[in-house]
């Protein structure tokens, strides 16, 4: 099947939208992060829209896509399961890792690995902070340090960004742009530490286009491979498989 590469105006049409269950622990609470306007969605940056500032990156949390493809994204860097390095090469994942640099810590050779089978690196900031309020020097000291970072560890510059929590606001945009970022991915569904698909929108399961947020559990049930495959078996039964990201973003 064909790729369908969307352009930035067209990834708006549903996005900015934050995640009530979100990918990573909210610093609020179980509830997760309130957004501005208290319906438990994020409103979008007028920067972002293209009028005002066209030069900042898109934020989304889905693919307007035509392909039978959802697209799989870890967060932080915590569980470094080597059965995932193994399931990753073995099925050919084209999964995308958003890595917290406090959080990854001495993990480095694993996410190489990763990146040997595969798995593409993205910027999750150093230290995981909640981002929207804080002022411009912090967020983009966050963004581009990751920037660096990841430069210094892989040789890479990500160009794809995911904030903690799912919050953001202006300034993150501003920031992410300044520091090279294409895109701000958030997530439509979100892979629980149990196994099970829970949804912040829309239709109560998998469609085309769909992002995926696995967050790093706290003991979770299931190991990160074991939840994985779980995933999979129910995305054969959509007839869907795991598209990269970076193919269609950007």
């Amino acid at each position: 099947m064909s790729r369908s590469r969307a352009p930035a105006a067209a990834l708006l049409a549903g996005t900015a939208l934050l995640a009530l269950t979100t990918g990573c622990a909210s610093p609020h609470g179980a509830g997760g992060a309130s957004a501005p306007d208290g319906t438990g969605r994020m409103s979008l940056p007028a920067g972002a829209t293209g009028s005002a500032r066209p030069d900042l990156p898109p934020v989304i949390d889905r693919i307007p896509t035509d392909d039978e493809v959802v697209f799989l994204t870890y967060d932080d860097g915590a569980e470094r399961d080597p059965r995932f390095i193994d399931l990753v090469r073995e099925r050919r994942l084209p999964v995308s890792m958003f890595l917290t640099d406090s959080v990854m810590g001495p993990g480095y050779a694993h996410f190489a690995r990763l990146r040997a089978v595969g798995a593409s690196l993205q910027n999750h900031t150093l230290d995981h902070p909640a981002l929207r309020g804080l002022p411009y020097a912090g967020q983009r000291a966050e963004i581009c340090g990751q920037q660096r970072k990841l430069k210094s560890r892989f040789g890479i510059r990500p160009r794809l960004f995911r904030p903690p929590y799912g919050t953001y606001d202006t300034t993150t945009l501003r920031a992410a742009a300044d520091c090279g970022i294409a895109a701000v991915v958030l997530w439509r569904a979100v892979l629980e530490p149990d196994g099970h698909v829970t949804y912040t929108r829309g239709p109560h399961g998998l469609n085309p286009g769909d992002i995926v947020s696995v967050p790093s559990g706290e003991a979770p049930t299931l190991s990160l491979a074991e939840r994985t495959v779980r995933l999979l078996g129910e995305l054969e039964e959509r007839g869907l498989r795991v598209g990269r990201l970076e193919d269609y973003v950007g």
